[in-house]
């Protein structure tokens, strides 16, 4: 691949990336800050040591929330453009728009749902200060094993293919990332310090946000990137052709 092809990928990456992270941060205000605000609201009526507050809890929740989750989306962008460049006529017959859903659909359970269900998130209020170290460094271990076996076993897979096919070897690649996930999961130290009058409600709410927020933000880069990579990707004529030959099926 070209360097300035790279190069525009990479920038409309990046862009894409800017634009999950506006429709996240909208999910994120309206579904993961209430809930935030109640775990605080626990925690408060709980405490008897009420510190000073360095941050206002509104600027927290707007200008905070705002440039946490547009820096986020906006590296998000450019390291799975680069991931893109790579991936780009290694997947099959798929073109540069379902190469980009594929990518953000395997990055989505690789880098989020794998670590997300052995280590789930957790409202401000759930978990002990002291322990916060020790739970980063888990759930970024179980983070980095995701996406290292993920990686392995698609390599894996296209050294299968041409002795069990495609299917068979995506079938095979796919049980040997999922057995060895759940050693992973088996070996790594279970947490749970919610505390046992903590509100079941409130804490199912807060994972179920935290979860569509990811939800939001990958799946609609992919959708952004998608569009943008296809557009530079394919010229104007031959994406002319292939619009006429996806409507000819439904027109018939």
């Amino acid at each position: 691949m070209k360097n300035h092809t790279v190069r525009d990928l990479l920038v409309r990456g990046m862009l894409a990336g800017l634009g999950a992270g506006v429709l996240a941060l909208v999910v994120a205000y309206l579904l993961g800050e209430p809930r935030i605000d109640a775990a605080i609201a626990f925690e408060e009526g709980h405490s008897h040591e009420h510190g000073e507050e360095l941050v206002s809890r509104t600027l927290q929740s707007t200008a905070g929330l705002a440039t946490g989750i547009l820096l986020y989306g906006l590296a998000l962008g450019g390291i799975a453009a680069l991931a893109y460049c790579f991936a780009l006529g290694r997947t099959g017959r798929t073109g540069p728009r379902a190469t980009a859903m594929l990518l953000s659909g395997a990055a989505l359970v690789a880098v989020y749902l794998v670590p997300f269900l052995k280590y789930p998130a957790n409202p401000p209020s759930v978990g002990d200060p002291d322990t916060i170290g020790h739970r980063t460094t888990l759930y970024f271990l179980m983070m980095l094993l995701s996406v290292l076996l993920a990686v392995a076993a698609t390599v894996a897979g296209r050294q299968l293919a041409p002795r069990l096919g495609n299917w068979n070897a995506t079938l095979a690649a796919g049980l040997g990332y999922a057995v060895l996930i759940g050693l992973g999961y088996v070996l790594l130290p279970a947490i749970n310090e919610v505390p046992e009058d903590f509100s079941a409600t409130l804490l199912w709410q807060f994972r179920t946000a935290a979860l569509a927020i990811q939800l939001t933000l990958w799946l609609s880069f992919g959708l952004i990137f998608g569009h943008l990579a296809e557009r530079l990707l394919l010229p104007k004529p031959v994406r002319a052709a292939k619009t006429v030959t996806e409507a000819a099926p439904a027109a018939n």
